[in-house]
């Protein structure tokens, strides 16, 4: 699949998940992801996921989201595997599932924002 064909499917994913998020859980949702590509810079990959685990309720939806994305490396049933997963990888897999959990991560804070663009405008 090319890299274009790839990014189309993340932004379809992206942002029917966001679209899906209720509004009670929206503002804890977009936090969490805005904040995550960050985290993985600055921390890396398991250290990110686990302090969005550690949201707990809050944390969830976002986790149980990476996990339906079919990221390379982490495909797992939902989000409380994840992180388990996450931990399993050798170096080169990790850097992979790093970097697209990057371009995931991406495309879900550009669907926040344009969602948060909507409910606001």
């Amino acid at each position: 699949m090319s890299a274009v064909l790839r990014d189309q499917e993340r932004a379809r994913f992206a942002y029917e998940r966001v679209a899906a998020v209720p509004p009670a859980e929206r503002d804890d949702y977009e936090n969490a992801v805005l904040g995550l590509g960050a985290d993985i810079l600055r921390v890396g990959l398991v250290a990110a996921l686990a302090a969005v685990q550690r949201l707990e309720k809050r944390g969830a939806r976002l986790l149980d989201d990476l996990a339906a994305a079919k990221i390379p490396g982490l495909e797992a049933a939902d989000g409380k595997a994840l992180v388990a997963k996450a931990r399993t990888l050798d170096a080169d897999r990790y850097m992979i599932a790093t970097r697209e959990t990057l371009a995931v991560v991406s495309w879900l804070r550009r669907a926040c924002q344009a969602q948060s663009t909507d409910r606001k405008g």
